[in-house]
């Protein structure tokens, strides 16, 4: 008779695969709270202190560390020392290690969870019994996950628990326990710059179609503690799969919506915002978005940080919008943004928009890049003004608007705003003056432009930024300062009447 280790904190799925095993003749060896289920649902089964003779102890701490079950597990049936030892101590070979681990990162997600509370739900014998059985994973069978009960209930029945079988319920098993040690590690740790080591542990969510072109395969993986405002955490009520590239442009646009209170809607084209509006209402900050770009926001994504109403609802149904993400959509605003199969509706968590976020990484052949994300707030009172022209409190309140936009613009950046509304957006160019020259074309004509500032996300090299801005009508130019040449573009600001102001800070987004 083949012996079964049964230790589950997650008791999905238990009892029926217990009954599978006994139909397969394992004897079933099991820990307090799994053997009590199991005899509960009158399942025989022995329980551990039989196999150890010794009592559970230190509250549970210790109950399955011993010899008499690790030689069970780490025992090689093919060596004849491992079985010669095993006579001698009169340990029974164990065959079968079903263990799942104590819920920390459940535990965790408790806003009031204390550290101690949360040091229980560390697992160490069930962590130590995953680890054995999948080491020896050519005699033993290690099963972590209710999920594998069926498929390791057939393989059983059918005989086809094969060496590839098992070697892939190991690989699961490492991964189960890498993932755990993982989430440990990260919430001890309460600075990651003091440590020299970097452990990320993502789940697999879904496969995609593809990366960002066809030819590229592609995977979301998700955050193990859920992140409720974000991409992977939201709902799609109707359209189609999104895709890698709606992916990143949906993250980006979630980034640029948290930094605005009032209702803000923002149109986002391959990871660029082409317009932002804010007012008093979403349907005023719709139409202050839309104009901000009427061309570029065809086919691009949308995030409202509002529920949706009928009245938007129905002036974005009139275009080809790809995504449109917000916290819910009034019952008669979505019959009309569902008669489009094609168009996803997502909605996002908004009431967690302002926690704290984790840093950012980017991969490089060979390593993996940390930063923290660029929160920082552009305050008034850290900015300079050089220039002889000085701004109204309407330019500032503009300036500061245009700062938030602009983190969210690659680089070189230029923005052309209102207080309210971008008009010109200039993105990711390999010089600053043809990032300008785009802002400043889109922006031209449109109304507002006469009472516009221009936002720089990092110090203009010389002095034609602003020659060109003055020449084209930009009465106030914000930009951090910093340039070994910006004498001469306040020397140039003079010249053409322009409030120059240096906000000092860069805001690059590469």
């Amino acid at each position: 008779m083949r012996r079964a280790l049964l230790s589950v904190s997650d008791k999905t799925g238990l009892v029926d695969f217990a009954r599978t095993l006994l139909a397969q003749d394992f004897e079933l060896v099991s820990t307090g709270g799994t053997q009590a289920v199991l005899a509960a649902a009158n399942v025989p089964v022995t329980p551990i202190e039989a196999v150890t003779h010794f009592p559970e102890m230190l509250d549970g701490r210790v109950k399955t560390l011993n010899p008499l079950v690790f030689g069970g597990i780490l025992a090689k049936r093919d060596n004849v020392e491992h079985q010669q030892t095993l006579k001698d101590h009169n340990i029974t070979p164990i065959d079968l290690v079903c263990v799942n681990l104590y819920p920390f990162a459940q535990t965790i997600q408790d806003p009031d969870v204390t550290l101690a509370e949360a040091v229980e739900q560390i697992d160490i014998g069930g962590q130590s019994l995953i680890r054995a059985a999948a080491k020896n994973y050519p005699d033993v069978l290690v099963v972590c996950d209710p999920d594998d009960y069926q498929p390791v209930g057939q393989a059983l029945q059918t005989h086809n628990d094969d060496i590839a079988f098992r070697k892939r319920l190991a690989a699961k098993a490492f991964q189960h326990t890498a993932q755990y040690d993982a989430l440990i590690a990260t919430y001890l740790t309460d600075d990651d710059s003091a440590t020299d080591q970097l452990t990320l542990t993502y789940q697999k969510e879904q496969s995609l179609r593809y990366g960002e072109n066809p030819q590229q395969a592609a995977t979301l993986f998700r955050d193990p503690s859920p992140v409720p405002f974000s991409i992977p955490a939201a709902k799609q009520l109707h359209g189609k799969p999104l895709s890698f590239n709606n992916l990143k442009d949906a993250d980006a646009a979630l980034g640029l919506i948290r930094e605005f209170d009032r209702p803000t809607v923002i149109a986002l084209k391959h990871m660029n915002p082409c317009g932002v509006g804010s007012a008093d209402d979403l349907e005023t900050a719709w139409d202050k978005c839309y104009a901000g770009d009427t061309m570029s926001i065809f086919g691009g994504i949308i995030v409202l940080n509002r529920p949706v109403d009928l009245a938007t609802a129905q002036k974005m149904h009139q275009l080809f919008l790809k995504i449109i993400i917000a916290p819910g959509f009034d019952d008669d605003a979505y019959a009309v943004l569902a008669k489009k199969k094609n168009l996803r509706l997502l909605t996002v968590d908004f009431t967690h928009a302002k926690d704290p976020e984790a840093p950012e990484y980017v991969s490089v052949r060979g390593g993996l890049l940390q930063q923290e994300r660029d929160h920082v707030i552009d305050d008034l009172a850290n900015f300079t003004v050089p220039s002889q022209a000085q701004p109204t409190a309407e330019q500032l309140a503009a300036i500061q608007f245009g700062l938030k936009a602009i983190k969210f613009v690659k680089s070189n950046a230029i923005l052309v705003n209102t207080t309210s509304q971008t008009l010109g957006v200039g993105p990711g160019q390999m010089n600053r003056i043809d990032a300008l020259k785009i802002a400043v074309t889109k922006a031209e004509g449109k109304a507002g432009y006469d009472h516009s500032v221009l936002v720089s996300d990092a110090f203009f090299p010389m002095d034609d930024c602003v020659e060109y801005a003055a020449e084209h009508g930009i009465h106030v130019i914000a930009e951090p300062g910093g340039s070994i040449r910006d004498k001469d573009s306040i020397a140039m600001a003079d010249k053409h009447g322009v409030a120059l102001v240096f906000t000092g800070h860069w805001h690059f987004r590469h």
